[in-house]
């Protein structure tokens, strides 16, 4: 039972990140916020980029030539632009494992139960924060660990959802328990009903699988901004030379099997 709820959670919200996988390493700090970039390593600032086109490196506003103008606003345009795609893939992961929760507890416990709203809440939750944490008019701050000190993608997001999972199975397996005898009961055949599950997983996976393609997509399209924002940093370390020692961004793109 908990194989089968902790697999439809999975499936939903994580599974498109062991497709087309980013490898981003940061050797440093990102903070964005309305105004400024900010570029930072072991924890000191480095450069900055002011309003899209000013370009602050130690404290001091470096003259530029058009070129050089040209490639710090593209740079920074796709830094901003790219907020809204991570925004986007997050929340709407998040949605699909809501829908999954809502398929697997309406399932086993009926339409309108608590451990299912339960979940619901701690996922919604979730999807708040990362709203919140994705808001550049607040600002925020990226470095080694990941966004503002936690990683919202990869491992740790799988296990904030998947400790979710853990805990509402926990405190509702006494109701599981309980719907699962019943709907035995009323069936009649322990075969029966244990076929109807793995039928129902399987309904599960197909179905949470084929909505997440487009997500898959979006992450590969994700992955080619963040690999042309690295691009972007190279030029720009090669036409400026205070920037040339100074590398904050490594991306690559490697494509794996499904899991």
């Amino acid at each position: 039972m908990k194989t089968l709820l902790a697999s439809t959670l999975i499936l939903t919200s994580t599974s498109l990140y062991a497709h087309d996988a980013c490898d981003v390493e940061l050797e440093g700090g990102i903070k964005i916020d309305s105004s400024a970039i900010e570029f930072s390593q072991d924890k000191q600032p480095v450069y900055q980029i002011l309003d899209n086109n000013r370009l602050v490196v130690n404290g001091k506003t470096l003259e530029l030539t058009a070129s050089q103008q040209s490639l710090v606003a593209e740079y920074a345009s796709s830094i901003r632009n790219v907020i809204p795609e991570v925004k986007s893939i997050a929340i709407e992961g998040i949605d699909l494992a809501l829908d999954g929760v809502n398929l697997a507890f309406d399932e086993l416990l009926g339409a309108g139960n608590s451990v299912g709203a339960d979940l619901s809440l701690q996922l919604t939750a979730l999807r708040d924060e990362v709203q919140e944490r994705f808001d550049t008019r607040q600002g925020f701050y990226v470095d080694e660990e990941g966004f503002s000190g936690e990683a919202f993608f990869g491992e740790e997001f799988e296990q904030r959802i998947e400790s979710a999972v853990e805990k509402a199975v926990k405190d509702s397996m006494g109701s599981l328990l309980i719907a699962v005898g019943q709907q035995m009961l009323f069936s009649g055949d322990a075969q029966a009903f244990e076929t109807k599950m793995e039928n129902f997983g399987t309904m599960i996976e197909t179905e949470m699988e084929a909505r997440g393609a487009a997500l898959e997509v979006k992450a590969d399209q994700l992955c080619s901004s963040v690999v042309e924002i690295d691009k972007l940093e190279e030029a720009l370390k090669a036409q400026v030379s205070e920037l040339e020692a100074i590398n904050i961004l490594k991306v690559k793109h490697q494509t794996t099997n499904a899991i």
